[in-house]
């Protein structure tokens, strides 16, 4: 089995290629030849593109077929998959994979919400991430943002008074001044609206 540095300069000289001449077809012949190794060494290696979805993916199926229950190769994985327009029915399936695994990572719990198609329910997943997660505040600011959206679509009141109600704990917790007037801004414009 080749040792961490092989994998690790192989991943980097064909992100290399791949930055250089943009063929995506190549990198995934590259990423795709990796010889056999460890879970541990392909995240490793793979760690300095986790955020490029064209090489995490692949690397990351393969960690995820060695370790089906590694709750942050799932969420690594259903991440790239989102962001590389997979869909969100196979990005919900990791997640949903990935809670079950470690009911504790945010990040599960994140993309579970995000991936509901259906506005209604998806503000719903937004409110149990956030009561989940008390302090987590990019939650809280989904859930207002969710139902927000819902209120002004179906002309619900009871979606509208969620998104004041959390526009206005999120006001409550900040401390930055253009965030302030902005969250100040939408609760206004939110309490004005007449259905």
């Amino acid at each position: 089995m080749p040792d961490s540095p092989d994998i690790t300069v192989l991943i980097r000289d064909a992100v290399d290629r791949y930055k250089a001449d943009g063929d995506m077809q190549a990198l995934q012949r590259d990423l795709a030849a990796l010889p056999e190794a460890s879970a541990a060494i392909l995240t490793d290696a793979v760690e300095p593109y986790r955020d490029l979805p064209e090489v995490a993916g692949p690397v990351y199926e393969r960690i995820v077929a060695a370790e089906p229950e590694n709750a942050r190769a799932l969420v690594i994985l259903a991440n790239a998959y989102w962001l590389s327009g997979r869909g969100p029915d196979v990005v919900a399936e990791l997640a949903t994979r990935a809670i079950a695994a470690d009911g504790g990572n945010r990040g599960a719990w994140h993309l579970w919400a995000l991936a509901e198609g259906n506005p209604r329910e998806r503000t719903s997943r937004w409110k149990q991430v956030s009561a989940r997660f008390p302090e987590d505040l990019l939650a809280r600011a989904n859930l207002a943002d969710n139902a927000a959206a819902l209120a002004g679509a179906e002309q619900d009141y009871a979606a509208l008074d969620l998104a004041i109600d959390s526009y206005e704990e999120l006001l409550e917790r900040s401390d930055i001044p253009d965030q302030r007037a902005a969250l100040g801004k939408a609760i206004a414009t939110l309490k004005s609206w007449k259905f």
